[in-house]
Protein backbone atom coordinates (compact mmCIF):
# COMPACT_ATOMS: atom_id res chain seq x y z
CA UNK A 1 0.00 0.00 0.00
CA UNK A 2 2.86 2.40 0.86
CA UNK A 3 4.49 1.68 -2.48
CA UNK A 4 1.22 2.52 -4.31
CA UNK A 5 0.87 5.76 -2.37
CA UNK A 6 4.45 6.79 -3.16
CA UNK A 7 3.95 5.93 -6.83
CA UNK A 8 0.73 7.98 -6.93
CA UNK A 9 2.45 11.01 -5.35
CA UNK A 10 5.40 10.74 -7.70
CA UNK A 11 3.05 10.49 -10.70
CA UNK A 12 1.06 13.52 -9.54
CA UNK A 13 4.21 15.57 -9.04
CA UNK A 14 5.41 14.63 -12.49
CA UNK A 15 2.28 16.18 -13.95
CA UNK A 16 2.26 19.38 -11.88
CA UNK A 17 4.11 22.69 -11.97
CA UNK A 18 4.44 25.12 -9.08
CA UNK A 19 4.29 28.91 -9.41
CA UNK A 20 3.92 31.79 -6.97
CA UNK A 21 1.82 34.94 -7.28
CA UNK A 22 0.68 37.90 -5.24
CA UNK A 23 -3.08 38.32 -4.82
CA UNK A 24 -3.73 41.62 -6.57
CA UNK A 25 -6.93 43.67 -7.08
CA UNK A 26 -8.81 42.76 -10.24
CA UNK A 27 -8.08 46.23 -11.59
CA UNK A 28 -5.90 49.09 -10.38
CA UNK A 29 -6.44 52.40 -12.18
CA UNK A 30 -4.01 55.30 -12.21
CA UNK A 31 -6.16 58.42 -12.51
CA UNK A 32 -4.63 61.47 -14.20
CA UNK A 33 -6.17 64.88 -14.76
CA UNK A 34 -7.86 65.72 -18.06
CA UNK A 35 -8.12 69.39 -17.11
CA UNK A 36 -6.29 72.27 -15.44
CA UNK A 37 -7.31 73.99 -12.23
CA UNK A 38 -6.96 74.30 -8.46
CA UNK A 39 -7.82 71.29 -6.27
CA UNK A 40 -10.62 72.31 -3.90
CA UNK A 41 -11.35 69.00 -2.15
CA UNK A 42 -9.87 65.53 -1.66
CA UNK A 43 -11.62 62.73 0.22
CA UNK A 44 -8.74 61.61 2.47
CA UNK A 45 -11.11 59.97 4.98
CA UNK A 46 -12.16 57.42 2.38
CA UNK A 47 -8.71 56.06 1.52
CA UNK A 48 -9.04 52.29 1.76
CA UNK A 49 -12.84 52.41 1.54
CA UNK A 50 -15.29 51.77 -1.26
CA UNK A 51 -16.38 54.98 -2.97
CA UNK A 52 -19.96 56.17 -3.39
CA UNK A 53 -21.39 58.37 -6.13
CA UNK A 54 -19.97 61.48 -4.41
CA UNK A 55 -16.79 63.05 -5.87
CA UNK A 56 -13.55 62.00 -4.19
CA UNK A 57 -11.63 64.87 -5.83
CA UNK A 58 -13.01 68.28 -6.82
CA UNK A 59 -11.14 70.76 -9.03
CA UNK A 60 -12.34 74.36 -9.29
CA UNK A 61 -14.99 74.55 -12.04
CA UNK A 62 -16.68 77.88 -11.25
CA UNK A 63 -15.63 79.59 -14.49
CA UNK A 64 -16.76 76.56 -16.50
CA UNK A 65 -20.16 76.55 -14.78
CA UNK A 66 -20.60 80.31 -15.32
CA UNK A 67 -19.65 80.00 -18.97
CA UNK A 68 -22.00 77.04 -19.37
CA UNK A 69 -24.95 79.11 -18.11
CA UNK A 70 -24.04 81.93 -20.51
CA UNK A 71 -23.57 79.51 -23.41
CA UNK A 72 -26.95 77.85 -22.86
CA UNK A 73 -28.65 81.28 -22.74
CA UNK A 74 -26.94 82.39 -25.93
CA UNK A 75 -28.00 79.19 -27.71
CA UNK A 76 -31.60 79.86 -26.67
CA UNK A 77 -31.48 83.47 -27.96
CA UNK A 78 -29.91 82.43 -31.26
CA UNK A 79 -32.51 79.72 -31.81
CA UNK A 80 -35.28 82.26 -31.20
CA UNK A 81 -33.60 84.60 -33.70
CA UNK A 82 -33.48 81.79 -36.27
CA UNK A 83 -37.23 81.23 -35.84
CA UNK A 84 -37.91 84.95 -36.40
CA UNK A 85 -35.66 85.04 -39.46
CA UNK A 86 -37.35 81.96 -40.90
CA UNK A 87 -40.74 83.69 -40.53
CA UNK A 88 -39.25 86.76 -42.19
CA UNK A 89 -37.96 84.54 -44.99
CA UNK A 90 -41.45 83.15 -45.56
CA UNK A 91 -42.83 86.70 -45.85
CA UNK A 92 -40.03 87.68 -48.21
CA UNK A 93 -40.77 84.65 -50.36
CA UNK A 94 -44.43 85.68 -50.70
CA UNK A 95 -43.44 89.27 -51.51
CA UNK A 96 -40.81 88.10 -53.98
CA UNK A 97 -43.26 85.87 -55.83
CA UNK A 98 -45.68 88.79 -56.26
CA UNK A 99 -42.95 91.14 -57.45
CA UNK A 100 -41.82 88.62 -60.04
CA UNK A 101 -45.37 88.35 -61.33
CA UNK A 102 -45.73 92.16 -61.41
CA UNK A 103 -42.45 92.58 -63.23
CA UNK A 104 -43.48 90.06 -65.90
CA UNK A 105 -46.70 91.99 -66.43
CA UNK A 106 -45.01 95.41 -66.53
CA UNK A 107 -42.28 94.13 -68.86
CA UNK A 108 -44.91 93.03 -71.35
CA UNK A 109 -46.79 96.38 -71.33
CA UNK A 110 -45.84 98.68 -74.20
CA UNK A 111 -47.42 101.64 -72.51
CA UNK A 112 -44.84 101.48 -69.68
CA UNK A 113 -41.65 103.46 -70.23
CA UNK A 114 -38.18 101.93 -69.87
CA UNK A 115 -37.66 103.97 -66.70
CA UNK A 116 -40.78 102.45 -65.10
CA UNK A 117 -39.77 98.98 -66.17
CA UNK A 118 -36.25 99.45 -64.80
CA UNK A 119 -37.68 100.65 -61.52
CA UNK A 120 -39.75 97.46 -61.20
CA UNK A 121 -36.68 95.40 -62.10
CA UNK A 122 -34.45 97.05 -59.49
CA UNK A 123 -37.18 96.63 -56.88
CA UNK A 124 -37.35 92.92 -57.75
CA UNK A 125 -33.56 92.54 -57.52
CA UNK A 126 -33.53 94.34 -54.17
CA UNK A 127 -36.16 91.94 -52.82
CA UNK A 128 -34.20 88.93 -54.09
CA UNK A 129 -31.08 90.26 -52.37
CA UNK A 130 -33.01 90.71 -49.13
CA UNK A 131 -34.21 87.12 -49.41
CA UNK A 132 -30.67 85.81 -50.04
CA UNK A 133 -29.27 87.96 -47.22
CA UNK A 134 -31.83 86.55 -44.79
CA UNK A 135 -30.95 83.02 -45.91
CA UNK A 136 -27.27 83.73 -45.26
CA UNK A 137 -28.05 85.15 -41.83
CA UNK A 138 -30.00 82.01 -40.91
CA UNK A 139 -27.09 79.83 -42.04
CA UNK A 140 -24.63 81.95 -40.03
CA UNK A 141 -26.83 81.74 -36.96
CA UNK A 142 -27.09 77.96 -37.28
CA UNK A 143 -23.30 77.74 -37.58
CA UNK A 144 -22.96 79.82 -34.42
CA UNK A 145 -25.43 77.55 -32.65
CA UNK A 146 -23.46 74.46 -33.76
CA UNK A 147 -20.24 76.01 -32.42
CA UNK A 148 -21.93 76.88 -29.14
CA UNK A 149 -23.43 73.40 -28.83
CA UNK A 150 -19.92 71.98 -29.18
CA UNK A 151 -18.63 74.43 -26.58
CA UNK A 152 -21.48 73.45 -24.27
CA UNK A 153 -20.49 69.77 -24.52
CA UNK A 154 -16.85 70.68 -23.88
CA UNK A 155 -17.83 72.62 -20.75
CA UNK A 156 -20.05 69.80 -19.50
CA UNK A 157 -17.18 67.36 -20.02
CA UNK A 158 -14.74 69.72 -18.30
CA UNK A 159 -17.05 70.08 -15.27
CA UNK A 160 -17.44 66.30 -15.08
CA UNK A 161 -13.67 65.84 -15.30
CA UNK A 162 -13.22 68.29 -12.43
CA UNK A 163 -15.51 66.23 -10.19
CA UNK A 164 -14.03 62.74 -10.10
CA UNK A 165 -16.27 59.76 -9.32
CA UNK A 166 -15.49 56.06 -9.09
CA UNK A 167 -18.55 54.44 -7.54
CA UNK A 168 -17.88 50.87 -6.43
CA UNK A 169 -14.09 51.24 -6.60
CA UNK A 170 -11.87 51.40 -3.52
CA UNK A 171 -9.82 54.56 -3.06
CA UNK A 172 -6.25 53.25 -3.02
CA UNK A 173 -4.30 56.52 -2.79
CA UNK A 174 -4.45 60.28 -3.39
CA UNK A 175 -1.58 61.98 -5.19
CA UNK A 176 -2.61 65.66 -4.80
CA UNK A 177 -3.34 68.11 -2.01
CA UNK A 178 -5.98 70.81 -1.57
CA UNK A 179 -4.77 74.06 -3.12
CA UNK A 180 -2.49 72.34 -5.60
CA UNK A 181 -2.67 73.52 -9.22
CA UNK A 182 -2.95 70.60 -11.60
CA UNK A 183 -2.61 70.46 -15.35
CA UNK A 184 -3.47 67.86 -17.97
CA UNK A 185 -1.78 64.50 -17.17
CA UNK A 186 -1.05 65.38 -13.52
CA UNK A 187 -1.44 62.15 -11.45
CA UNK A 188 -4.43 62.51 -9.13
CA UNK A 189 -5.21 59.18 -7.49
CA UNK A 190 -5.31 55.40 -7.71
CA UNK A 191 -8.53 53.42 -7.39
CA UNK A 192 -8.95 49.65 -7.26
CA UNK A 193 -11.64 47.15 -8.15
CA UNK A 194 -11.49 44.60 -5.32
CA UNK A 195 -14.76 42.85 -6.14
CA UNK A 196 -12.49 40.10 -7.53
CA UNK A 197 -8.80 39.32 -7.36
CA UNK A 198 -6.18 38.50 -9.95
CA UNK A 199 -3.31 36.03 -9.81
CA UNK A 200 -0.58 36.50 -12.39
CA UNK A 201 1.94 33.77 -13.14
CA UNK A 202 4.58 33.32 -15.84
CA UNK A 203 4.49 29.89 -17.43
CA UNK A 204 7.31 27.90 -18.91
CA UNK A 205 6.96 27.21 -22.62
CA UNK A 206 6.01 23.55 -22.16
CA UNK A 207 3.11 24.48 -19.86
CA UNK A 208 1.41 26.95 -22.20
CA UNK A 209 -0.45 24.51 -24.47
CA UNK A 210 -2.21 22.61 -21.68
CA UNK A 211 -2.50 25.45 -19.18
CA UNK A 212 -6.23 26.01 -19.68
CA UNK A 213 -6.94 22.30 -19.18
CA UNK A 214 -4.98 22.09 -15.94
CA UNK A 215 -6.50 21.67 -12.49
CA UNK A 216 -5.46 24.60 -10.32
CA UNK A 217 -4.40 24.17 -6.71
CA UNK A 218 -3.92 27.23 -4.51
CA UNK A 219 -1.86 26.76 -1.34
CA UNK A 220 -2.35 23.02 -1.71
CA UNK A 221 -6.15 23.12 -2.06
CA UNK A 222 -7.90 22.02 -5.23
CA UNK A 223 -10.05 24.74 -6.83
CA UNK A 224 -12.51 25.11 -9.70
CA UNK A 225 -10.60 28.07 -11.10
CA UNK A 226 -9.20 28.02 -14.61
CA UNK A 227 -6.71 30.13 -16.51
CA UNK A 228 -8.75 33.17 -17.69
CA UNK A 229 -6.11 35.01 -19.71
CA UNK A 230 -3.14 33.49 -21.47
CA UNK A 231 -0.60 35.15 -23.73
CA UNK A 232 1.18 32.95 -26.25
CA UNK A 233 3.74 35.70 -26.78
CA UNK A 234 6.76 35.64 -24.48
CA UNK A 235 6.86 38.36 -21.82
CA UNK A 236 9.21 41.30 -22.48
CA UNK A 237 10.66 41.22 -18.94
CA UNK A 238 10.41 37.56 -18.02
CA UNK A 239 12.21 36.18 -21.06
CA UNK A 240 10.93 32.82 -22.35
CA UNK A 241 7.98 33.02 -19.96
CA UNK A 242 4.31 33.42 -20.89
CA UNK A 243 1.91 35.43 -18.78
CA UNK A 244 -1.23 33.75 -17.49
CA UNK A 245 -3.87 35.21 -15.20
CA UNK A 246 -6.46 33.60 -12.94
CA UNK A 247 -9.50 35.53 -11.71
CA UNK A 248 -10.42 34.44 -8.17
CA UNK A 249 -12.84 35.49 -5.46
CA UNK A 250 -11.96 38.58 -3.48
CA UNK A 251 -9.90 37.68 -0.37
CA UNK A 252 -10.01 39.39 2.99
CA UNK A 253 -6.42 40.56 2.54
CA UNK A 254 -4.69 41.42 -0.73
CA UNK A 255 -1.02 41.30 -1.74
CA UNK A 256 -0.23 38.06 0.12
CA UNK A 257 1.87 35.45 -1.72
CA UNK A 258 0.14 32.22 -2.70
CA UNK A 259 1.44 28.98 -4.19
CA UNK A 260 -0.21 27.91 -7.42
CA UNK A 261 0.06 24.42 -8.87
CA UNK A 262 -1.08 23.42 -12.32
CA UNK A 263 -1.77 19.69 -12.34
CA UNK A 264 -2.61 17.49 -15.29
CA UNK A 265 -4.39 14.18 -14.94
CA UNK A 266 -1.92 11.39 -15.80
CA UNK A 267 -2.56 10.16 -19.33
CA UNK A 268 -4.74 13.18 -20.26
CA UNK A 269 -4.23 14.61 -23.75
Amino acid sequence: MKILTILFLLTTMAFSKVYYSKVEPYELRNISSNVSGVVLFIDEKNIGNKLSSKPYIEIDSKLDRDELVFTKSKITYLKETVVLNEKMLENLQVSLDKKRENYKKVEALKIKSRVEKDKEFYDLVSSENSYISTQKEIINLKNQIADLELRKEQLIRSIEDKNLHAKGFTLYSLDVKVGQVVTVSTPLAKVADISKALLTIYLDEEDVLNAKKSTIYIDGEKTNYKIDRLLNIADSKNISKYMAQIVVNSPKVFSKLVKIELKDTPGAE
